[in-house]
């Protein structure tokens, strides 16, 4: 049974500008995925919805998501602001079925449905700024890298583009709009009009006229969108212009034209384009010398090859809390001089290093006898050293939890704490999912809130589990729990949620009576 995904663009949030096919896919879908911001701008729209909203630096997660519940047969809208197939969701929700081996004949039905993107709101709010070649540039530089992006300005103002620059400023990406008016001013007036739209269409809206020279003076934020003309565009009666050209043809304030029609497209009346008035002529060896020559050079100027971060949780083994003198020589290596090692309290350092080719890397630590673990939303098994190995009944069952759950992909990161005698000196009971070793059987603990000043151990659900069912126990637990829960959604929320697991009630856990705190306070 396959059901049908919906990636819908919502344009600039205001209902008037939600196009009927997007209403009628909202109306449509059984789940609606999206940003949490973006939820409440529809909110009337997907009343008696299922819904799953997340937050920021969340998109994969939601992609995953949408897949997941339309490949079990139901309806799925995932919503983007603006168009979603521009820095929208629509790419990569085919990124994800393409990893998946997704078929379009034989797999879930896609339909993207486009919306008004940013720029072409904003720029009706600002009069005509993008009626001459145009382009839009993310100054995000968490998923691209920031050479790439100051090369595209720069070309982008050496070719005279109308640009419109996305996601420009943010708390913590506060120098980069600098930079970009740093390079566009060696190719730009500094009187070159600009316009700053700011939440287009909803109710905070604000629309500034200003110039390339001063827009830094005005608040610019990840809700605003830049827009820089040309070197012809021009402020009017309040409104920001550029021209198509028309001019070079035509007068704009006589009925009769200087050219008739016949006339308007003959190569003398276009000393401008490409043939340079000329009848054409076909070109001879010198100029495709010269061709060829301008086509290596373009060659020798083309992106810098990206390279990816390589990230990944290093350890002397589930069990082991001992690294040797070569075994840190090694990780040091791979990290190089611009790499990063970083102690974590979760028994592993967390080795991040630049590289086009990790897997000289993986070969020399697994080489040093180092165990290598994905990080981020995956299973961590963390064990206590069993006292060095003299209480090592439980140790056999540690590894084999390694082996078979450590690194699978879950909603929200899932630590699994083993301990190997009844002390539990370790604290495994506070981990989201917990064993403690007693009298030859296990102990079992669900659901530990494991952050926050309310945080709780788990919930006490079992005891005198026979070891030899014990992982596969653990593995049922976490496929329910990779399967059923929401993206971003931590266990002990969803072991709340779905109310049981495994024929395990969950109870509530007595917290203090504090305020909680968002982070940073």
């Amino acid at each position: 049974m396959t059901g049908t995904l919906y990636v819908v663009g919502f344009g600039p949030g205001h209902e008037d500008h939600i196009t009927d096919r997007a209403k009628q896919a909202l109306r449509e879908s059984d789940y609606v995925i999206g940003y949490k911001t973006y939820m409440e701008l529809v909110a009337p729209l997907i009343e008696g919805k299922d819904v799953i909203s997340t937050g920021m630096s969340e998109e994969v997660s939601r992609a995953q998501a949408a897949v997941k519940q339309a490949e079990r047969g139901k309806t799925v809208s995932v919503i983007s602001s603006g168009d979603a197939g521009v820095y929208g969701m629509a790419g990569l929700v085919y990124e994800v079925l393409a990893e998946q081996g997704w078929k379009r004949d034989t797999g879930i039905r896609v339909e993207i449905i486009p919306g008004i993107s940013a720029i072409n709101s904003c720029a009706s709010l600002l009069g005509a700024p993008i009626m001459h070649d145009a382009c839009t540039i993310s100054l995000s530089d968490h998923l691209t890298p920031w050479e790439l992006i100051a090369k595209r300005i720069d070309a982008a103002g050496a070719a005279d583009f109308v640009i419109a620059l996305y996601n420009p400023k943010s708390g913590r990406r506060t120098k980069q709009i600098e930079e970009a008016q740093r390079i566009l001013l060696d190719y730009r007036k500094p009187d070159t009009p600009v316009g700053l739209v700011k939440s287009a269409y909803r109710d905070r809206e604000e629309v500034v006229m200003t110039t390339l020279a001063k827009m830094l003076d005005h608040e610019i934020g990840m809700l605003t969108t830049v827009v820089i003309g040309n070197s012809t565009t021009f402020f009017y009666d309040g409104l920001m212009i550029t021209p198509r050209g028309y001019t070079r043809k035509y007068t704009l304030t006589e009925e009769k034209q200087p050219l008739r029609p016949h006339e308007r497209f003959r190569p003398e009346n276009e000393p401008w384009a490409l043939h340079g008035g000329q009848s054409e002529k076909k070109p001879d060896l010198k100029e495709l010398g010269l061709q060829a020559l301008a086509a290596l050079k373009r060659q020798k100027t083309a992106p810098p090859a990206v390279k990816t971060i390589f990230e990944a949780a290093v350890s002397p083994g589930v069990v082991n809390k001992h690294f040797t003198p070569q075994q840190l020589i090694a990780i040091s290596e791979a990290a190089g001089e611009k790499g990063t090692i970083e102690y974590t309290p979760h028994h592993y350092v967390l080795l991040k290093t630049e590289t086009s080719n990790p897997q000289p890397i993986v070969e020399k630590l697994k080489e040093a006898g180092l165990s290598l673990a994905p990080t981020g939303d995956v299973v961590t098994i963390k064990a206590c050293d069993f006292c060095n190995g003299d209480k090592g009944d439980a140790i056999p069952y540690t590894e084999q939890l390694g082996r078979e759950l450590g690194g699978l992909d879950v909603p929200k990161e899932l630590r699994i704490g083993v301990n190997g005698c009844g002390m539990a000196c370790y604290g495994a009971v506070n981990e989201d999912i917990g064993i403690v070793y007693r009298r030859g059987a296990f102990d079992l603990f669900l659901g530990a809130k494991v952050v926050s000043r309310t945080a709780h151990p788990g919930v006490y659900v079992a005891e005198g589990i026979p070891p030899e069912r014990v992982v596969p126990m653990l593995t049922r637990i976490v496929e329910e729990y990779r399967e059923s829960g929401h993206p971003n959604e931590r266990f002990f929320k969803y072991f709340k949620r779905v109310g049981e697991i495994e024929g395990f009630a969950h109870r509530d856990m007595p917290v203090p009576d504090v305020e909680p705190m968002p982070c940073g306070e």
